[in-house]
């Protein structure tokens, strides 16, 4: 889990990151302060891995937050002044978010987070590779509920969210597909459609374009541009 702390002076332009940050799985927030000071004083009392940090407030710049703290965070700038882009970079942050920062383009910046931090490892990996599960964000505020890999029958991939269907009930978490696809181990699932991860140790039936699995009646299809690499995969010749 990714431990964020927002800074910014702007009450709404505060509350819509933190808003977002409730929204990704991976992401718990630590803190939200709309005073730079009262910001560093959060850092030597809380946890904190990723920092979203304003550039222009009022007593501190964004810039001047960035000297007085330990290089250990990782920072995402935040700002209406897309002006600042090249100081921001050369301050080595993660990313640039332009207010108002839509959801999209946030989690796009969340990922690039996670997939630093998971290429040159450290203290924010959510799973292990020992771990056996992952934890999803539910509708109810501070709930999240633990799915084991071995209770997992298929991940449905929909428009906005994915349905994580495991014993025999059906989990909706505002995940994508591509993180799912990395976090699972690949000797124990594989991607059959662009729509559909299932557990190898569910496949009971393989027929033409479709898939039986051993809990559910459903028939998940083998997409077109998946379909060679599932077969080598099962160790099946064409």
């Amino acid at each position: 889990m990714i431990h964020c702390l927002v800074v910014d002076d702007e009450q709404h332009a505060l509350d819509l990151i933190v808003r977002h940050i409730n929204q990704v799985p991976f992401l718990t927030l630590a803190g939200a302060c709309t005073n730079p000071v009262e910001a560093i004083h959060t850092l030597q009392h809380q946890h904190v891995d990723l920092i979203f940090l304003d550039i222009h407030m009022s007593g501190m710049s964004g810039f001047d937050f960035i000297k007085n703290i330990p290089q250990k965070y990782r920072v995402v700038l935040t700002t209406a002044y897309t002006e600042f882009a090249l100081d921001g970079f050369e301050h080595n942050v993660v990313d640039y978010l332009v207010k108002p920062v839509p959801f999209s383009r946030f989690m796009r910046s969340a990922q690039r987070v996670q997939e630093l931090i998971t290429t040159k490892g450290g203290p924010f990996y959510e799973n292990s590779a020992a771990d056996n599960y992952f934890f999803v964000k539910t509708e109810c505020k501070g709930k999240m509920i633990k799915v084991n890999y071995d209770s997992i029958d298929f991940i449905e991939g929909k428009k906005n969210y994915v349905a994580i269907h495991h014993n025999q009930e059906k989990i909706l978490a505002l995940l994508n597909m591509k993180y799912l696809e990395d976090l699972l181990p690949k000797d124990r699932f594989i991607r059959v459609h662009h729509s559909f991860i299932i557990a190898k140790e569910q496949i009971t039936m393989i027929e033409g374009n479709q898939v039986a699995l051993k809990n559910t009646t459903e028939r998940i299809p083998i997409g077109v541009t998946y379909k060679d690499h599932f077969l080598q995969a099962m160790k099946i010749k064409k």
